[in-house]
């Protein structure tokens, strides 16, 4: 397609008034179709499950009955086997309940309350007046910033380039400034990019200097495993951060919620010895353990590391086509035309859309009214604030493909009809 920017006003004109009947009709059609979020399809979801079926026994292999109370950081099974499929040893893991978010706000809530590594809580350095800063690499996992906005602390934008945050601002921001005491970080396939983190970009976020004793990286690996196109490494953070002589500086995340079951699954947090021991005094005030049955279920069900590869492999067949689907069409419809730019992305959940500055909100908002909800324009951004108003998160997974065809279809036609009355306002002011 010729870019519209090299359109006549006239050519506009007449391109919107087509644009707009074919609109009319897909509102006529009262379409109720969903990418809102990365949920998983029912074809993935039933994949998983025989995982209902067990635990076949409950007696662990040092004969503790699982159905009982204790355990707190997990049965030794479950740490083993996720331990030996990421790459952690064993007992610098601690086995969750079955959201990695949760994990990740009580991580975040102990840092508050209570500090680390001697250091004053979060919260005291606030009230001392010295608010507490994150870097948000952007765009980036609105959860993540709502668990910041829900515990006051403040979030600084950084850009998120093709192999991880900007580090030349990183490192010079928590050199300067003791009050930044972490960092996001989604280093595989990231919400929503799809960026795979260098290994320069892992061996500076361990190594840098920073202001602030306590600098934490959340380390968000929630697609690790989850490759579509293509297998990606990635360095071992905290092995990095250990050879570094900062040993205590990265919280390790992951789950099994787009593994197995959101609703039923099993998540992790894997750090330092030393941060381990604290994360455990505040557990063992909070709970006497997780759901030992459903993480020992997990255990016979995939029994190794391969399995869970070989599962992830028929996950990513049914996911690639959708991918397919979404990539094919916009560059079908939208390549060349200067209306808008998509990221390529090798695995994880998304694609992430970028519109003609100013016209991601109208976009959403026109697909809302034709029965098409998206994610909130704005979301990948702290506060909801995309600078540009360009930013749009696509979300394949839990559409049936007839229902994404039609979805796309409909996000294209919004796309180009809020980029052209874009381009006819500023051309007439």
């Amino acid at each position: 397609m010729r870019p519209v920017t090299e359109f006549s006003d006239a050519e506009l004109t007449a391109l919107k008034e087509e644009l707009t009947l074919r609109y009319e009709e897909a509102k006529a059609a009262n379409l109720q179709l969903n990418m809102a979020r990365g949920k998983p399809s029912a074809a993935q979801l039933d994949l998983s499950m025989e995982l209902l079926t067990f635990p076949k026994s409950w007696t662990l292999s040092d004969g503790t009955d699982a159905r009982n109370y204790g355990i707190l950081d997990g049965i030794p099974e479950c740490r083993n086997l996720f331990g030996e499929l990421l790459g952690i040893r064993p007992e610098q893991i601690i086995i969750g309940g079955n959201a990695s978010l949760n994990v990740m706000f009580d991580t975040m809530a102990f840092l508050n309350m209570f500090g680390t590594g001697g250091e004053k809580p979060w919260s005291f350095c606030k009230y001392e007046g010295h608010p507490v800063k994150f870097l948000c690499p952007v765009p980036g996992y609105d959860r993540h910033f709502t668990i910041c906005e829900e515990l006051g602390i403040e979030m600084i934008p950084v850009p998120l380039l093709a192999d991880g945050p900007d580090m030349e601002i990183v490192t010079k921001l928590v050199k300067e400034d003791a009050d930044i005491k972490g960092i996001w970080c989604v280093p595989l396939h990231a919400n929503p990019q799809g960026t795979c983190y260098s290994d320069r970009v892992v061996s500076l976020l361990a190594s840098m200097e920073t202001a602030a004793p306590d600098f934490r990286i959340f380390w968000d690996n929630a697609y690790g495993v989850h490759h579509i196109y293509e297998e990606v490494p990635l360095m071992d953070i905290l092995e990095a951060c250990k050879n570094a002589g900062h040993p205590d500086r990265a919280y390790y995340f992951f789950s099994t919620s787009k593994i197995t079951f959101p609703g039923a699954g099993i998540a992790l947090t894997a750090s330092s010895p030393a941060n381990i021991a604290e994360i455990k005094k505040h557990m063992a005030a909070q709970t006497i353990g997780h759901d030992k049955l459903n993480q020992l279920r997990h255990v016979q069900f995939f029994q190794t590391p391969e399995r869970i590869r070989q599962h992830m492999q028929k996950l990513a067949d049914i996911l690639r086509p959708k991918f397919d689907m979404v990539l094919d069409t916009l560059e079908a419809e939208l390549g060349g035309s200067a209306l808008a730019s998509w990221s390529h992305p090798k695995g994880g959940y998304f694609v992430s859309l970028d519109t003609l500055p100013g016209c991601a909100k109208r976009t959403v908002a026109l697909a809302k009214e034709a029965g098409v909800t998206l994610t909130g324009a704005g979301a990948t951004y702290p506060y909801g604030q995309d600078p540009n108003d360009s930013n749009i998160r696509i979300a394949p997974s839990y559409p049936t493909p007839g229902e994404l065809e039609q979805a796309v279809q409909i996000l294209v036609l919004c796309i180009k009809i809020a980029g052209i009355d874009k381009l006819l306002h500023d051309r007439k002011n």
